[in-house]
């Protein structure tokens, strides 16, 4: 509700009086007290301060305490507490508190507090504001808890937990959303699906909690109950904060797939809302997506295409595209180019991991075609460290990316040769063959048995895949491989580098 919206009310309590004759005197007193009002919202651009004694005067030419002079009231505490003026602010609140009671409906004054109290949580800059705003909060708390208004007391006390979580008082904080998950529950404990919407604000707050302290335990279990409840119709803003906080916590175990699904929703739902965070989302979904290996482009879906050229988040756009491409020199321009991308300590903690698949990728690529090679030449080539060359290096001989050793004091890495690896497999399989055969027809040929018990081979008969005992002639498919000679290591080429392999 906007500064404008004074003549919000219930229609249903107006009452209409045709007695003009009557009425006279007392319409000429709401004029004046109009005009008086509608005198003071004129001063309130240029002179804020006698705007406010303009309102102040509202509610003393009242008879009995009505609508004029909530309005006039409302009015005055919020130029006040623009103006800091804090003290007198909280003093004008209590007094507005005694309207709602019976000057005026219930609805209207409910949507007023509720929009008094949100008016002044974005105008909030200092701790003094702060501390004015806990106190704004417990008045209200007192004032509509008497009145079992429930409803208001739960929003008021969601606004003092994201009062407490802003200021990172967490001690306050987890007394407070305790208090409130049962306040959103039934006797008997379990949720009460009336109340579904204020228990998943209630989640999101307590999840941030934990996002904050790094507690994923207890994020991962409230995250998981959260996605649980289905009787809420939350705002979009709600469901895009839980998100958020569900795909940080995927990222901290690593599950990139899982961190992808959860941006892309917590996106989604900040789109639809309307908020700000949506850009800064989108970027972790593009890091996200870095990170899982997917070949697909972030931008191609329909949610996300409007902002592939959008300046606040081209940088991105151009990281995910250098990495796509392999191209390692453009991927590190960028980052060395647009230092503010590192300001956000979530990009900044997990960006490291995206170079290091990027540089890991560089290096398989540069070696391809080489059999011996300096970590000098692969550190010339990407332009990084030697320390950073050979921790990759030996991560992809661990990983059986790379078949070879590492010579620490050469500094040079020598490539195994697939082709005579595959010949010394083909020899290996080709000798238990023979082992076999040869097993079989000593103990289960009888036609090779003599009478005295001895077992004789029978003399060759040429056929390929037999060995004859004495000369072991090789006549099977892998005899052809075994004789030849494999082709030794590339030689070391102008200190850096690199034999053809063979």
């Amino acid at each position: 509700m906007s500064d404008d919206d004074d003549f919000m009310q219930d229609s249903d309590q107006e009452d209409y009086d045709f007695d003009y004759e009557d009425d006279d005197e007392e319409q000429g007193g709401d004029v004046d007290i109009e005009n008086k009002y509608y005198n003071a919202k004129q001063l309130k651009g240029e002179d804020p301060e006698g705007a406010i004694d303009e309102f102040l005067g509202v509610p003393a030419l009242e008879d009995e305490k009505g609508d004029w002079g909530f309005k006039g009231l409302k009015q005055a505490i919020k130029l006040e507490f623009k103006l800091a003026r804090y003290d007198q602010a909280v003093d004008h609140y209590k007094e507005l508190l005694t309207y709602v009671k019976s000057a005026v409906t219930r609805n209207y004054s409910e949507k007023s507090i509720n929009n008094m109290l949100d008016y002044i949580e974005k105008a909030a800059e200092d701790a003094d504001a702060y501390r004015c705003m806990e106190k704004f909060y417990a008045l209200t708390l007192d004032t509509f808890q008497s009145t079992n208004n429930e409803r208001l007391w739960l929003k008021t006390n969601i606004k003092l937990a994201r009062l407490w979580l802003d200021r990172k008082d967490y001690r306050q904080l987890t007394g407070k959303v305790r208090e409130l998950h049962k306040a959103c529950q039934k006797e008997d404990g379990t949720d009460d699906p009336s109340k579904g919407t204020y228990s998943l604000e209630v989640y999101s707050l307590e999840i941030l909690m934990y996002a904050e302290t790094r507690n994923n335990k207890r994020l991962k279990a409230l995250y998981q109950r959260a996605l649980k409840v289905k009787s809420a119709v939350p705002h979009p803003k709600i469901m895009g904060i839980i998100r958020e906080c569900g795909g940080k916590m995927h990222m901290s175990e690593e599950n990139w797939k899982g961190a992808q699904s959860d941006f892309f929703e917590s996106f989604r739902n900040y789109d639809e809302a309307g908020s700000l965070r949506r850009i800064q989302v989108l970027k972790y979904l593009v890091l996200s997506t870095m990170l899982s290996g997917s070949d697909i482009n972030p931008f191609d879906s329909q949610e996300t295409k409007p902002y592939q050229n959008d300046p606040r988040i081209s940088t991105m756009t151009d990281l995910v595209n250098a990495y796509q491409r392999e191209d390692i020199h453009e991927y590190e321009k960028i980052l060395q180019n647009n230092p503010d991308l590192l300001k956000d300590p979530f990009i900044a903690e997990n960006i490291d991991e995206v170079t290091r698949n990027v540089r890991t990728k560089a290096v398989v690529k540069l070696v391809a075609p080489y059999t011996r090679f300096t970590l000098a030449f692969i550190s010339k080539q990407l332009k990084i460290s030697l320390a950073e060359v050979q921790e990759i290096v030996g991560f992809l001989i661990v990983d059986k990316r790379l078949r070879g050793k590492i010579n620490q004091q050469s500094g040079t890495v020598e490539i195994e040769s697939s082709t005579d690896m595959d010949r010394v497999q083909a020899m290996k399989e080709w000798s238990a063959a023979i082992g076999a055969l040869w097993a079989t027809v000593l103990n289960e040929g009888d036609g090779f048995k003599s009478d005295d018990g001895g077992a004789h081979l029978p003399p060759s008969s040429g056929e390929p895949g037999l060995v004859q005992r004495g000369n072991f002639a090789m006549n099977g498919p892998g005899a052809k491989a075994g004789r030849q000679k494999g082709k030794g290591p590339g030689r070391l080429l102008g200190g850096v580098g690199v034999g053809n392999k063979g």
